[in-house]
């Protein structure tokens, strides 16, 4: 069967919204330590005002740490253009920008309107194109939203539509708020994808309700290979009242494998990462998986 493409956010929306601050080194070693496992996409922080998320006040310091690791394709996640101007000065292969599908969310989020934030985002994508790093456009909130309930799947579309016409080098689909069915996630992601063509389409499922697998094998069967998750299933938008964390990525790599799908990943050495990444958290990680292997190790011990 066609593999896939593991991209690991813990160290960016994993670790964004933990009160408890979370060091350089530690993050350092959160990422070397995925991709020693073989997730070699991270995104490994945001350019976001250290005012609204401090955790990530350190960005510049941990992609200058991580620099020399070559097996790295970094990603940081940026805002605005001020965002960025910051980011570019950093060994980046791609920067994801975000949009909401509502304007309400968007406000809350960013702190523009949807018009507001395609136009800064089409001066973002030709200096990117300038600077040789690649850009990743992400709607958040595209199957539903935290203070607008339903969300239109003509809204997320139209988005589709013109950051495809603009030369977006990937589209990226989240369920912010981990509202998404695996009905729902496969009608949307298969307009999507025929909008995209040949544009890569990547999917960022939350576990908020425990449905994260099925909407993420609902995702594969509609034609996506791409998937964000987080180790150990940490993380939450700070901007999204009842979010939980994100599905895990050790969970979805354990369902692929199982199923002979192909994802690169070292399974065992990925069980470590999580562990490593729970750790880092103040909150209850959602993958299950780890919990089971441990259990089993400790069964096969006595």
């Amino acid at each position: 069967m066609e593999g896939v493409t593991i991209i690991d956010v813990s160290p960016r929306d994993g670790l964004q919204n933990d009160p408890r601050p979370v060091s350089v080194e530690e993050k350092v070693q959160l990422v070397n330590k995925l991709v020693a496992a073989g997730i070699h996409k991270v995104e490994v922080t945001s350019f976001v005002h250290p005012l609204k998320v401090p955790q990530m006040a350190d960005a510049s310091e941990v992609l200058q740490a991580l620099a020399s690791n070559e097996e790295l394709e970094a990603i940081a996640l940026i805002p605005n253009l001020k965002g960025y101007e910051r980011a570019r000065e950093h060994r980046l292969s791609e920067v994801n920008w975000v949009s909401a599908a509502t304007e309400t969310f968007n406000e809350k989020n960013i702190g523009m309107t949807i018009e507001d934030n395609m136009s800064q985002f089409l001066q973002v994508l030709q200096k990117a194109k300038e600077d040789g790093i690649k850009t990743t456009f992400s709607v958040a909130v595209s199957f539903g939203c935290p203070y607008e309930g339903d969300v239109d799947e003509e809204d997320v579309l139209q988005i589709v539509r013109r950051i495809k016409e603009a030369g977006v080098d990937r589209i990226g689909i989240a369920d912010t708020i981990g509202i998404a069915t695996p009905d729902h996630v496969e009608r949307l992601m298969k307009k999507v994808l025929a909008i995209a063509g040949d544009t890569p389409v990547a999917i960022h499922l939350h576990d908020t309700r425990g449905l994260g697998l099925a909407n993420a094998y609902a995702a594969y069967q509609a034609g996506v290979r791409i998937f964000e998750t987080s180790a150990s299933g940490i993380g939450g938008c700070p901007f999204a009242p009842g979010a939980a964390g994100n599905l895990a990525t050790e969970d979805l790599v354990y369902l692929f494998e199982r199923m002979n799908i192909p994802t690169g990943v070292d399974f065992q050495k990925l069980l470590g990462v999580a562990d490593y990444a729970a750790s880092l958290s103040t909150k209850n990680p959602l993958g299950r998986i780890r919990h089971v292997e441990k259990q089993r190790e400790k069964e096969n011990t006595l």
